[in-house]
């Protein structure tokens, strides 16, 4: 089969054994793969990823002198069954999955082993049966690949534990960004601000629900946000503190989702008091804050990352009731042999958000 490996900071194409499914494992084929912000990072901060994972977990999420075959947001079509499967699932059924492969001695996270416990940068998968999740009919292939990524939106607004009454401000507007902002517009919380410098960007927040979208070059989204959440209804105030008495706002949850040194202390600036931050933006460097504006302003600071699998399979849900409508969140078609120039291009807001590969595509 034909595999992207990532190696030493490049990826190549390259042809690999087709990975053979252990006991409780289904072979799949790879029908589409959305390429990830944290594919990203793992090519360029390789280094500091598997630091900081090792310095949290004691464990390496990957090894970075071997061959590793990314790609974690993945629709695939079962092939055949190893030893010890049930059969649930009948060959050439479309399914989703959480990307784990449920092999002792632990689990593997797919998207970051080798070529034997492939990502969805390959022909040919394995994955776990018990994890395997059928695809709807109504549900288009690249939108399912979209499961995955709108997981990790879902669970950033769970963690924020938004009201009914909350205004949100989501601080960029890259593929996380977009899918917290199309999570917020299903849940009917709003109006919805939405930051980011790329008029690109700004028009696909607009598009997938932002109710007001600026250029943070031009505009404050924490003005734009006093602007709609003044109120003059005392049961409608968000928290009050002796601080900032006689506080006529509804209440601010905001949502980082740039992961650049610096924007933390940004919105700790900028914020009303009383704010819940919701980091979901994944910085790959030391960064710095000054902790007396979050005291001062008793700001709480939330950090995601992930998904529950009830999560990950209400996403799927959502998808097929047509809740969640993200079609334009995809931006780009390719085939393996396309995924390193794609990884360039990614770099550039203007050119696309979210890239979906189709391996078998030659």
């Amino acid at each position: 089969m034909s595999a992207v490996v990532m190696r030493k900071g490049g990826l190549e194409l390259i042809e690999a054994p087709i990975p053979q499914p252990g006991p409780g494992e289904v072979l799949v084929k790879t029908l589409a793969n959305g390429i990830c912000g944290s594919d990203l990072h793992a090519v360029t901060h390789g280094a500091e990823l598997v630091a900081g994972f090792r310095a949290v977990t004691g464990a390496d999420p990957f090894d970075l002198d071997g061959q590793v075959v990314l790609g974690h947001e993945f629709c695939a079509e079962v092939v055949e069954h190893g030893p010890g499967t049930r059969g649930v699932h009948a060959p050439g059924t479309r399914v989703v999955s959480v990307p784990l492969l449920l092999r002792p001695p632990q689990p593997i996270l797919l998207g970051f082993g080798g070529v034997d416990t492939p990502g969805g940068y390959a022909d040919y998968m394995v994955l776990s049966e018990d994890l395997l999740i059928p695809v709807p009919d109504n549900v288009s292939t690249d939108i399912a690949t979209l499961t995955e990524p709108l997981a990790v939106a879902l669970h950033a607004v769970n963690r924020g534990a938004l009201g009914s009454d909350d205004v949100p401000i989501v601080i960029g507007c890259g593929p996380i960004g977009l899918a917290v902002i199309a999570v917020l517009k299903m849940r009917g919380i709003g109006p919805i601000i939405a930051a980011d410098f790329s008029p690109t960007r700004r028009a696909m927040a607009t598009a997938l629900g932002a109710d007001i979208v600026v250029d943070p070059r031009e505009t404050s989204p924490y003005d734009s946000w006093r602007s709609v959440a003044a109120v003059s209804d005392p049961t409608r105030f968000g928290r009050q503190t002796v601080t900032f008495p006689e506080f006529q706002f509804r209440p601010s949850v905001v949502f980082e989702c740039v992961g650049v040194p610096g924007v933390i202390q940004q919105i700790l600036g900028g914020a009303a008091a009383c704010t819940k931050v919701v980091v979901a933006g994944l910085c790959m460097e030391q960064d710095t804050f000054y902790p007396t504006f979050g005291v001062l302003k008793e700001i709480d600071l939330v950090f995601s990352i992930s998904y529950t699998g009830e999560e990950f399979g209400q996403a799927l849900g959502h998808l097929a009731a047509g809740e969640l409508r993200v079609d334009p969140l995809i931006t780009s078609r390719i085939g393996l042999a396309e995924v390193p120039d794609a990884f360039t291009r990614l770099g550039d807001p203007e050119q696309d958000a979210k890239i979906i590969i189709t391996p078998h595509a030659r």
